[in-house]
């Protein structure tokens, strides 16, 4: 059996290394304690254990995270989880690739946002103005 408190810890070290630890400590505080049991159950479960998984590497777990919150229209996450495939190696031309999938399967407006989003991401955004 897998003791919990273990896959919350090691859940929580790969989130801080991913995102930076002010970035967790603010999304984890951001519903209050309200929200302590999913995020609980982030760093547990989808961090400490499916990340932790040794079938994928981190970069195309990234690139997964990536296409699924582009296709689902999640820039939020989109946004969260470009930071961590920064962070995983990830390049911009991975990522580019995987929004034009996106486009292709899911439709252009679901890519439009989030190539604005990783162009930010990869320091390529046109200048403003």
């Amino acid at each position: 059996m897998v003791d919990i408190s273990d896959l919350h810890a090691r859940g929580l070290r790969r989130r801080q290394k991913m995102f930076g630890e002010g970035d967790v400590a603010k999304r984890m505080a951001a519903a209050g304690d309200f929200g302590t049991p999913l995020q609980d159950i982030i760093n547990a479960y989808v961090y400490g254990d499916v990340w932790e998984r040794s079938g994928l590497s981190d970069q195309i777990r990234s690139l997964v995270m990536l296409g699924i919150t582009a296709a689902s229209s999640k820039p939020a996450e989109f946004r969260v989880h470009a930071k961590g495939a920064l962070a995983n190696g990830c390049t911009a031309t991975q990522v580019q690739d995987v929004l034009l999938l996106v486009a292709m399967y899911c439709g252009i407006p679901a890519a439009i946002e989030t190539s604005k989003i990783a162009a930010e991401a990869f320091g390529e955004a046109p200048p403003e103005g």
